[in-house]
């Protein structure tokens, strides 16, 4: 099978795009897996097919797959890219300044903003109202703690691992996410960092951690896991996506992570969140929407033919 592609990312957090426009396009989990791979492949954290939509309002339906072949309800950096994608290939009239992109999670209104040649270069999504309810994360955690809008939700939940108890705020934005707030990096145990007298959370070692707790049986469907440091200048952040393992940005979570610090009291409602690629402006507005701000753009594009 021979197929032509764009790679595209948002703050880092990397998509092989497709045209599936016909609708006739089926990719096997190796075949998703191949062409996410950074050695054999051409390297990305999911693919996304760009796909006729179901809703008349939406430009197009985007069909999101992990590099693991699992299916992903919605992810914040790849709408943004969806975006620039169908902007830049003429999908959508620049001009236009917004669009609304379908997804698994349901329609995200958006507006973006272009260059002098009318390329996409960043993009502010509604990206809905947040799920609080532990059945609506999921989780089998219970609520301790109701919301300003009066739902009931699981607040700073202790969960035991191998390495001690660590605290969650759930959250749904579309998926699931576990945010763990670490208000005292000294409390961790050393084994966790590599030098036990540099405790931050650049050396966490998010491989075992995260996917110790992606996969921890209060998560049902698994869970996108955050650890996240409140500062003076927003939050920072790096996250373990389900499906995935550890990527330099993820929309949802950020989203999530500004919820939670939100709903804790350890922040306002608007933050930047600070992950490894990039910044993103989230706002929890008087609405209930929470929004997203940040970045898109292509890395290359070309024709590949899979070996499988």
């Amino acid at each position: 099978m021979e197929l032509d592609f764009v790679k595209l990312h948002g703050a880092g957090n990397d998509f092989v795009f497709i045209d599936d426009f016909s609708g006739t396009l089926e990719l096997t989990k190796e075949q998703i897996a191949w062409l996410c791979d950074r050695h054999f492949g051409i390297g990305a954290d999911g693919v996304i097919l760009v796909r006729r939509p179901n809703d008349p309002v939406c430009a197009a339906y985007m069909h999101y797959i992990n590099s693991d072949g699992t299916l992903a309800e919605m992810c914040g950096n790849g709408v943004r890219c969806f975006a620039k994608y169908l902007v830049d290939y003429a999908f959508v009239d620049p001009g236009d300044g917004a669009l609304a992109a379908e997804t698994l999670a349901g329609a995200r209104p958006l507006t973006f903003s272009v260059d002098e040649d009318g390329k996409l270069v960043s993009a502010t999504v509604d990206m809905g109202t947040p799920r609080l309810a532990p059945d609506e994360v999921p989780t089998t955690l219970a609520a301790n703690a109701v919301s300003p809008y009066g739902e009931a939700f699981v607040l700073d939940a202790s969960v035991d691992s191998p390495w001690g108890p660590f605290s969650f705020t759930c959250v749904s934005m579309g998926n699931p996410h576990a945010v763990c707030f670490l208000d005292d990096m000294r409390a961790l145990p050393d084994e966790l960092f590599a030098d036990p007298l540099a405790k931050s959370l650049d050396a966490l070692d998010l491989d075992r951690v995260g996917a110790f707790f992606e996969n921890h049986p209060v998560f049902p469907e698994k869970a996108n896991i955050e650890f996240a440091v409140v500062q003076s200048g927003g939050i920072a952040m790096r996250v373990y996506e389900r499906g995935c393992g550890e990527t330099l940005a993820c929309g949802t979570g950020a989203c999530a992570t500004g919820v939670a610090a939100c709903l804790s009291g350890r922040s306002g409602c608007s933050n930047e969140v600070h992950l490894p690629g990039g910044v993103l402006t989230i706002s929890w507005g008087d609405d209930g929407h929470v929004s997203m701000r940040g970045p898109a753009a292509e890395s290359f594009s070309g024709h590949v033919r899979l070996p499988l």
